[in-house]
């Protein structure tokens, strides 16, 4: 494929063939000092592999990337795979410099990943065209298949529906985290089916599973994380009262983790029991004292079910 960024090598494999179903946690970033707390990250990673999940996305913008240089993040996810017990990983990849983008994607696919989880590039606002070379530039690039990451509110671009559905016939783009907030555009790609669909908003899990999404990634799950990927595995089985049971208690939690911006209440209660220091690189704030309190008698009513 000939393109304005350069010559690449043809993909080989078929995306179709990668199973990203189940539940995935979107790693946070503990600092101390405002440096990598590695053996924080890897303690945290020890104990959320034990729980069910499926697998990890590393340097997604729960592990606030975006305030971490390239060595930084081949760092974090080098310490993530070291205590993962094998589970695969996920790279997220976002920016808005093409050419920059492929050469670290060319970078990473020399890592041992599962996947890459691709956004569109942020600010600039391309065309639906400009945004089908974005993806299928990067994909071709991609010695690994990629997730797309539908995610306007952070990107201000929009991926329509008929974009998507062109996407979805790219042999190196498997699957979907779903934020695009529009109900219809997801019934069409899970009736499609050629992309695997991920619910990305965390309240839309139960919803997005039970109409035949393959799963979540959320950043949520990081607590109560078994109830989570128990809903997750019992609604793909089609077990759908145990799955309601078990998920009716957490909606409540889930909207106050995102009372203030992801992750700095996830971080909060994360620190509250000692699993990390409760530190965000600026300009990202630590969540508020009253958040808190509100966020701590329902992770402990939860404990307690």
């Amino acid at each position: 494929m000939t393109s304005s960024v350069g010559t690449f090598k043809r993909i080989t494999h078929v995306a179709s063939t990668v199973n990203f179903s189940g539940l995935w946690i979107p790693l946070v970033t503990p600092f101390r000092g405002d440096a990598i707390d590695h053996p924080a990250l890897a303690g945290l990673v020890r104990q959320l592999a034990a729980q069910g999940v499926a697998g990890f996305v590393v340097c997604g913008s729960t592990g606030e990337a975006a305030a971490l240089c390239e060595a930084e993040q081949l760092a974090v996810l080098d310490t993530v795979r070291q205590h993962a017990d094998g589970l695969p990983l996920l790279m997220g990849l976002s920016g808005y410099h093409l050419p920059k983008t492929v050469a670290w994607v060319e970078t990473l696919s020399t890592q041992a990943l599962a996947g890459l989880l691709v956004s569109a590039p942020c600010y600039i606002r391309p065309s639906q065209d400009g945004l089908l070379h974005w993806f299928e530039t990067i994909a071709q690039a991609s010695a690994v298949p990629l997730v797309l990451y539908d995610i306007p509110y952070r990107t201000g671009a929009v991926l329509q529906r008929d974009t998507l559905l062109r996407l979805a016939g790219h042999r190196n783009i498997a699957a979907i985290k779903d934020c695009g907030g529009d109900a219809g555009k997801t019934a069409a790609l899970l009736a499609d089916g050629r992309l695997q669909v991920l619910a990305g908003e965390d309240l839309h899990i139960f919803s997005t599973v039970a109409a035949g999404g393959a799963g979540a990634i959320a950043a949520s799950a990081h607590l109560h994380t078994a109830r989570f990927a128990s809903v997750v595995r019992l609604l793909r089985d089609g077990k759908l009262e145990p799955a309601r049971t078990l998920w009716s208690a957490l909606p409540t939690l889930i909207e106050a983790l995102f009372a203030e911006p992801n992750p700095a209440p996830l971080k909060a209660l994360l620190a509250h029991q000692g699993l990390l220091r409760n530190e965000l690189r600026r300009p990202m704030m630590e969540a508020s004292p009253a958040l808190l309190e509100r966020l701590l008698p329902l992770h402990d009513r939860l404990e307690a079910m």
